[in-house]
């Protein structure tokens, strides 16, 4: 059993599991990560650990197919249930690494904090690789650097937090191609580390969330148009599947 397996998200409700991707609380940091990871898309998609479906349903404007996925059977039902009258959707229950049963190619794969609970990180990029067509891509978002590892990490299933030269070392084991690797949200690496490391709080406060994404999120995203920062408390990656 992989941490995935275990734990994808912090508690089998509405409001948790939306606040895994940021929810009402941060509606700033989820504009954010739609806007790194949509450019990357193409027009079939598969996303694993899609919780509720909040972050997929935004691409559907621009997909001919989307997969949704989950382990948890109460988001597997609730992804059934939000998207039953959508004939260009389907849902797939299943943890990583797995034969997927997918029989369609897709050219998009995303994965949004769902790898750092994968014991077997390797293999289950490799699953991956299986269902997605040559020269597709697969957008990794994970949490970064083991520096900020506390109690939150545990409590949700983090097997680890990755570095770009830990990550490249996966995604390259796996027999991937490393298109974009680079650390982000360099504030919100700061702000983690002084809350939950420092601070030690043990499970993110809504309404330091609330804060941190009326004000750190909007100054990230200005500071990193000029500069690549040096760490961050995401690292974001595009790998392509070789032709």
């Amino acid at each position: 059993m992989s941490g995935y397996d275990r734990v994808v998200q912090p508690a089998a409700g509405d409001e948790a599991l939306e606040n895994h991707l940021g929810g009402d609380e941060a509606k700033n940091y989820r504009q954010y990560e739609f806007d790194m990871v949509a450019p990357h898309v193409g027009r079939s998609l598969l996303e694993i650990g899609s919780g509720l479906g909040h972050f997929a349903e935004q691409f559907l404007p621009r997909l001919d197919r989307l997969v949704v996925s989950d382990f948890d059977p109460y988001c597997v039902e609730q992804l059934r249930k939000r998207f039953a009258d959508r004939d260009d959707v389907s849902v797939l229950q299943f943890g990583l690494p797995t034969d997927i049963p997918l029989a369609d190619p897709v050219d998009t794969v995303v994965m949004m904090n769902v790898l750092e609970h994968i014991e077997e990180d390797a293999e289950a990029l490799r699953s991956l690789a299986k269902v997605t067509a040559p020269g597709g891509r697969i957008v990794i978002w994970v949490p970064g650097y083991m520096q900020l590892y506390g109690d939150f990490d545990r409590k949700v299933g983090h097997v680890t937090r990755y570095t770009p030269a830990t990550l490249r070392k996966t995604v390259t084991d796996a027999g991937l191609d490393v298109q974009v690797l680079k650390p982000i949200n360099f504030l919100g690496g700061i702000a983690w580390w002084a809350a939950v490391r420092r601070g030690g709080v043990g499970y993110p406060d809504p309404r330091l969330v609330k804060i941190y994404d009326r004000t750190v999120v909007p100054m990230t995203r200005l500071i990193e148009r000029f500069i690549r920062p040096p760490f961050g408390q995401t690292v974001f990656c595009v790998a392509r599947v070789p032709r």
